[in-house]
């Protein structure tokens, strides 16, 4: 028997490349998959509708707020962010570990309702380097880098709510480091012992007469 899914939250300062490790995560470790998130952010040009967010507009997000339909939802810089809970749910139950890619905030809600996730908060090697990736990779304003970076410092307040912490200094090592939490998270009891229900079976009821 298959145990279900882990959902691990993975949050992070924009610009600290969150997104490229979990990527990488996912095409090196079998089982993992990535929640895709609805938003009424703008699309950007090298994003694509169903693969990097479903992109919906405010009305559209408020009534499937209204419905219930996510398990959590976000407003960051001034625009909403929410998770599918009919996904998340669904996915879990079939056996892949989901990865939902949110902030402190969103991670506030899933530990409340899902205390059993495990959250992972990554972070840069220092502001300065922060400062450089975000305006190499020239998606926003001075002002929006600016708001960015102050950002850090709201969210690194929250950093003591976090399972593990990740410093995304070289990437080969932040992302040797998330894959070792993912296998931890695979040996955790309540998963082995579903996944070995059948040999733990054996092992308590074996006589030693019988052998």
């Amino acid at each position: 028997m298959s145990p279900p899914g882990t959902l691990y939250v993975i949050s992070a300062p924009s610009g600290t490349g969150k997104t490229t490790l979990v990527k990488a995560l996912v095409e090196s470790t079998p089982g993992v998959t990535v929640s895709i998130s609805h938003t009424t952010r703008a699309q950007r040009p090298a994003e694509t509708h169903g693969i990097n967010y479903y992109f919906v507009s405010p009305d559209e997000f408020d009534r499937m707020t209204e419905h219930n339909d996510f398990l959590e939802h976000a407003t960051v810089f001034g625009n909403s962010y929410g998770t599918s809970r009919r996904w998340v749910n669904e996915t879990l139950a079939t056996g892949p570990d989901v990865i939902l890619e949110i902030d402190w905030q969103g991670a506030q809600q899933i530990k409340h309702l899902l205390p059993e996730s495990i959250s992972i908060f990554i972070l840069p090697p220092s502001v300065t380097d922060l400062y450089q990736r975000l305006i190499k990779r020239n998606q926003d304003n001075h002002d929006i880098i600016k708001q960015r970076i102050a950002d850090v410092r709201e969210s690194t307040v929250h950093l003591g709510e976090y399972d593990y912490v990740v410093i995304n200094d070289d990437f080969s090592a932040a992302l040797n480091d998330l894959q070792t939490i993912v296998r931890a998270g695979r040996l955790l009891q309540e998963r082995q012992t579903i996944k070995f229900a059948k040999l733990l079976t054996q092992l308590s009821t074996a006589k030693v007469d019988e052998l």
